[in-house]
């Protein structure tokens, strides 16, 4: 164990604080990774067959059907999908009721996003400042030397300052990344949220006058 920690301690000392900084996002962007994954996993996210079939028996009128369906679903939008099935009243108060609803089960999958983006965003800035002050740094000991100046010692220089941007991209790049694909899965819950809504508003209503959200071409209606 004492040759890695030997190895880090080093490579923190050539780096200087900027590095230090940088290590201590990564673990913060990687430890957040693993918390939105566990998040994602206990929700139930993308495991949807029961739901779908029972929003497509909903909207064939067999309300009861759907109803034992939604229960049996794992998704986080299982019960949005049971008091949507259940739920009768006005459309639009019907509507303004379960949307807040809706948007309330997204916002805590979104949960989260902001930290992951803000390490995305100023990593790569972070690796530039320090690189900036590598430069000086390494400019100002150009100075101090002279006539003597030993183009290696210059060079050694100017490499450990741009090693903080290649720490800061090196972080920002995976936690982007991740953050386009967690919002990616989140837009697909939303939209299924929407339809959700769309076939409570339904029940009872005609089926020219059913606000029903476009279907997806695959997968079915509900995908």
């Amino acid at each position: 164990m004492s040759a890695p920690l030997e190895a880090v301690q080093a490579f923190l000392v050539l780096g200087g604080p900027v590095v230090a900084i940088l290590l201590a996002m990564s673990v913060l962007a990687l430890a957040l990774v693993l918390i939105k994954l566990w998040q994602f996993q206990r929700a139930g996210m993308g495991d949807h067959a029961q739901l779908v079939v029972a929003l497509d028996k909903a909207d064939r009128g067999a309300t009861q059907a759907a109803l034992r369906h939604a229960a049996e679903a794992r998704s986080h939008l299982a019960p949005l999908a049971v008091l949507a099935l259940r739920a009768k009243g006005e459309p639009e108060a019907l509507r303004a009721r379960l949307t807040g609803l809706a948007e309330e089960a997204i916002a805590r999958l979104q949960s989260g996003f902001r930290l992951l983006d803000s390490i995305a965003q100023v990593a790569p800035l972070l690796g530039l400042f320090g690189t900036v002050l590598g430069m000086i740094t390494a400019f100002q000991a150009l100075q101090e030397a002279g006539a003597n100046v030993d183009p290696s010692a210059l060079a050694g220089g100017i490499w450990v300052a741009l090693l903080t941007t290649a720490v800061g991209l090196g972080v920002a790049m995976p936690a982007s990344l991740m953050l386009t694909w967690f919002e990616a899965r989140v837009a697909r819950e939303a939209r299924l949220a929407l339809q959700i809504i769309d076939v409570a508003l339904c029940q009872g209503l005609a089926q020219d006058t059913c606000p029903l959200t476009t279907p997806a071409t695959t997968g079915g209606p509900y995908a």
